[in-house]
Formats: C-alpha cells, sequence, structure tokens
C-alpha cells in the first residue's frame, strides 16, 4: 500500500470510528515510513514490505510488530520486535545530549534483524566475513577487522581516512581502537553485543565514559562525555550511531546503524 493510501485510509478511519480507529491508523503510517527506512537502510538483503512483513530478498518475512502493545523499557531491550528498535529517534549532530531518562536511540536491537544479515557468530557465521582495514594510516595504522556486509567495512575506512585529516589534539580520542569484532554478550546482559556481528568500533577506551562505571545519584547516571563533537559527526555521516546519545551512556561505543539515520 503507498503512503498516500494509508494516509487516506487514516482519514477514513478517524471518520468512520473516531478517536482511537483514527490513531491506529496513524500508526500504520508511521510503520510504513520505518519500513521504507528499513529497505532503504539494507539493500542488499532486504527486498520490500507489505503490511506488517519486512521481506528478505531470499524470500523469508519477518514480522515488524509483534502485537504485544505497550512495552516497558526493560521490556523493549531484552524482548524486542522490530518497531522497538524506534521507540525514540535517534538525534543527528550536535543535538541530544545529555539524554533523558531510559532514552537510547539505536539501543533497542531485535536479535534475528542483525544475526540473519551478519551472522551468529556462536555458529562460526560471522568470521569469514571479516576483513582487514587500516585504523588511522597517519597515525599508527593498526589494522582492525570489520565486516564487509552491508559495506560496513568500507564505510569505516571512510571515517577512518576522515578522522585522520583532524588536528593532532583529537588523536587521544581515537588510538588505540578500543576494539572491534568480539563474538560476547553486552556485560550483565544475554544479548548479543553488536561487536559479535562485526559492525562495531570502540575508540580509546581511557578517552571515554561508560554509565556502568558511574554511581547513580538519586536513581539517575549523571551524564558523563569527553569526546568532541567533530568526531561523532564523521561517524554519523558514514552510517554509524554513537553510544554517548544513549542515557546509559558508552562514548567510546559506535555501530552501523543507517536505518536510524536520515
Amino acid at each position: 500500500m503507498t503512503k498516500r493510501l494509508l494516509i487516506f485510509s487514516a482519514l477514513l478511519a478517524f471518520s468512520a470510528g473516531g478517536l482511537r480507529q483514527g490513531a491506529r491508523a496513524e500508526d500504520m503510517v508511521r510503520n510504513e515510513e520505518l519500513l521504507d527506512k528499513l529497505v532503504a537502510a539494507y539493500p542488499d538483503f532486504l527486498a520490500s514490505h507489505q503490511g506488517n512483513s519486512l521481506r528478505w530478498k531470499d524470500g523469508t518475512e519477518m514480522a515488524f510488530d509483534d502485537g504485544k502493545g505497550g512495552k516497558d523499557f526493560a521490556m523493549r531491550l531484552d524482548a524486542p520486535d522490530l518497531e522497538d528498535e524506534f521507540y525514540v529517534s535517534y538525534p543527528v549532530g550536535r543535538a541530544g545530549i545529555p539524554p533523558g531518562t531510559d532514552i537510547d536511540p539505536g539501543r533497542v536491537r531485535y536479535e534475528p534483524f542483525f544475526a540473519k544479515m551478519y551472522g551468529d557468530c556462536q555458529k562460526a557465521g560471522v568470521a569469514g566475513k571479516l576483513v582487514d582495514i587500516v585504523w588511522l594510516p597517519k597515525h599508527g595504522g593498526k589494522r582492525i577487522k570489520i565486516t564487509a556486509v552491508n559495506g560496513v567495512a568500507a564505510r569505516l575506512q571512510a571515517v577512518s581516512d576522515e578522522l585522520d585529516r583532524l588536528p593532532e589534539s583529537f588523536m587521544h580520542d581515537l588510538t588505540p581502537s578500543g576494539g572491534t569484532y568480539n563474538c560476547r554478550v553486552i556485560a550483565g546482559t544475554s544479548r548479543r553485543s553488536v561487536h559479535g556481528y562485526g559492525a562495531a568500533i570502540d575508540i580509546n577506551v581511557a578517552a571515554s565514559d561508560y554509565w556502568m562505571n558511574s554511581r547513580a545519584v538519586g536513581g539517575q547516571y549523571p551524564y558523563k562525555n569527553r569526546i568532541p563533537w567533530e568526531i561523532v559527526e564523521i561517524f554519523e555521516k558514514h552510517g554509524f550511531i554513537w553510544g554517548g546519545k544513549w542515557y546509559h551512556y558508552d562514548t567510546m561505543h559506535f555501530e552501523y546503524r543507517p536505518e536510524l539515520l536520515p
């Protein structure tokens, strides 16, 4: 169904059934737009969508909304569907910090979606897709491994080459790299890290801040960050989001998530 027809359906629903039906039709329009973004972001794998189904190029389909209704923050993290990944918008550019409580744009991930694209590292499905890139060739030129799937390696090399042209004062934030591929779960959880798909990089750990290393004050985690905007903007330009825009901040962390960016 085209976007114009969906909007027309929303208007009909509102006039025929009142506010509740109208709101439901508005959700349909929103989901249509989000599915458009997913298909555009991953053209090597996704073919199209219809209704609540995302269609892969191999002919399989994946539900966008699991129909479980409203979820609290913990449930979104531990039992999300594809729709939950968009529960809050990612703020591009010099915006979004400090984030509000439990505002973690991009931290919710539907694991079957990423495993289908990048592979399951526990079943040796990722390692064969990794390639070497040269991280900051003018400043040490260390080789790091990153997935070639979705062109991530080429995009990260472009990030590296652009970062390499920044003034020398930025290099402390970037080197040494804190790591890329690592088949592991996120600390304190059973959720797969994006590093396990080979689609993320941590920059210099010593220059970064992580929410679990902070002590809550009055039930809230005070926001901390030392990473300059210039670095964040270069990553975002090439399709990577930044963990510094999360309430549960991880300022060393960048992951390839083009569906969350314009």
